[in-house]
């Protein structure tokens, strides 16, 4: 009988285990309402408990996580107007990171609000999701967006090691394209899910995630160890922008890089090299005029 029970807790902990090395994600979901009045409160609360289920509990890879190796993620769906009774309006803030090797230090991988996030909700209604058939734009936006999570997580360990989940990322946008919700198709404007996914599978744009790998895996995670040479080996790689820039300037894929790297670029070149700050600033300052003030700073920090 003791023989019996060793082998049925074994299994039961081999099960447990397997169970949270199939999680992926470490995310948190925050559904925020304050705008919407006279709305059941309740409901959304709801809402935000099934979609922390329906992220962190759902297996998206076929790839075993640990439990430190699930990555960081954010989202925030902010409902700005109840359209009918079951159906809103919202922006959605997504962050994700991933941690730098051999540091506490987790370095922003995306950082993006999207505005055109629309949706139909009806509290306890099961939430379902079909990789090749648009059956719900809630459930929809946000697997397309763990893809893209994925892509951009799995291109700063392996050269474009993304590739398969931003090709999944693509099948949520095909299945989308008669949908009646914006943000999916390739003639409302350059900037939405569609062409987000098309720069990253895009041949011409392959320098761009070149540098994701280049600057994690040579730069960042480099530097923990190794300081001077892991920033020289970004400054360098800054031309992969460059070049990126100089090819498709006002890329929105560059865009989102920038946006979720920006503040970390100042940082990490503030303790370089006269040259190296140098360099930096101009080329920074080049494929990112907006923000030119930000990388002064640059010359003025030690």
């Amino acid at each position: 009988m003791k023989i019996v029970r060793q082998i049925c807790l074994y299994f039961l902990l081999f099960a447990v285990t397997a169970g949270v090395e199939a999680q992926e994600f470490n995310c948190s979901i925050q559904v925020n309402s304050r705008q919407v009045e006279g709305t059941d409160k309740k409901a959304f609360q709801t809402l935000q408990d099934e979609l922390n289920r329906f992220i962190n509990e759902r297996r998206w890879t076929a790839y075993s996580f640990k439990l430190e190796e699930r990555i960081e993620c954010s989202f925030l769906i902010n409902i700005t107007e109840r359209v009918s009774t079951d159906y809103y309006r919202a922006t959605l803030n997504i962050v994700a990171s991933r941690p730098v090797y051999k540091t506490a230090y987790n370095t922003n991988l995306f950082n993006y609000l999207d505005k055109n996030f629309e949706f139909e909700y009806i509290e306890y209604q099961p939430l379902e999701f079909i990789e090749n058939n648009h059956v719900s734009n809630l459930t929809s936006v946000l697997a397309y967006y763990l893809y893209i999570i994925l892509g951009v997580d799995f291109d700063t360990f392996s050269l474009y090691g993304g590739t398969p989940f931003y090709e999944k990322a693509e099948s949520v946008v095909n299945a989308a394209q008669n949908s009646a919700e914006s943000g999916w198709k390739s003639f409302e404007n350059q900037k939405n899910r569609y062409w987000l996914v098309e720069n990253m599978l895009n041949n011409s744009y392959n320098d761009l995630r070149k540098f994701l790998y280049e600057y994690h895996i040579n730069g960042l995670d480099l530097m923990s160890e190794k300081t001077d040479q892991g920033r020289a080996q970004i400054n360098e790689n800054l031309t992969l922008l460059k070049n990126i820039y100089n090819e498709r300037p006002g890329l929105f894929s560059l865009q989102i890089i920038l946006d979720a790297k920006r503040d970390e670029f100042v940082n990490v070149f503030s303790m370089g090299t006269a040259k190296e700050k140098s360099n930096a600033i101009n080329i920074l300052k080049e494929i990112d005029p907006a923000n030119s003030s930000k990388y002064s700073q640059i010359m003025n920090r030690n």
